[in-house]
């Protein structure tokens, strides 16, 4: 999806910030406010930047905040370990990252190396639901439980007042 003036308004509201190098909406909120970006894999100044799918919700990235304060990273990090179902969709999941980062533009300096601690440990949960809100259900099992963990997040309206058309 194409990135409009009014998404990066919106993007920006909710980052609390300029948004850097986006290359399209990755996801939609119900609401129609982008809720991940992907971004490009070189910044404009030239630093690679692996994370593709950047989570730009602040109501989804804050109740992450809280998933991964419980612990839910370790335990999900040790059921990798034990479990070489979950590890190999996981794999998948790595791989269906640098796929995607590769259709956009080829970096060197970060070929192999997705984000999120992928493929072998869970190190970042809002990389992983960012992922699967962009890629969709089944690629990513792990974000794709964040999400379940999240509920709709959305329900209360949109994180930030939508831009008017054309700003």
């Amino acid at each position: 999806m194409s990135i409009t003036d009014r998404d990066e308004v919106a993007v920006a509201a909710q980052l609390g910030r300029a948004p850097r190098s986006i290359h399209a909406v990755g996801h939609r909120c119900p609401c129609g406010n982008p809720d991940v970006v992907t971004t490009e894999p070189r910044l404009e100044d030239g630093t690679p930047f692996p994370t593709t799918f950047y989570l730009t919700c602040p109501r989804a990235s804050s109740r992450i905040g809280t998933l991964e304060a419980s612990g839910l990273m370790t335990e999900m990090t040790d059921r990798l370990a034990a479990d070489e179902d979950l590890a190999a969709e996981y794999r998948k999941a790595h791989e269906a990252y640098l796929a995607a980062r590769e259709e956009i533009a080829d970096v060197p300096e970060i070929a192999g190396i997705s984000a999120g601690g992928m493929p072998n440990r869970v190190k970042c949960l809002h990389v992983l639901a960012g992922q699967s809100l962009a890629q969709g259900p089944g690629v990513n099992p792990l974000g794709d439980e964040v999400l379940d963990a999240l509920g709709e997040w959305w329900r209360s309206g949109p994180c930030v007042a939508r831009p008017e058309e054309g700003a």
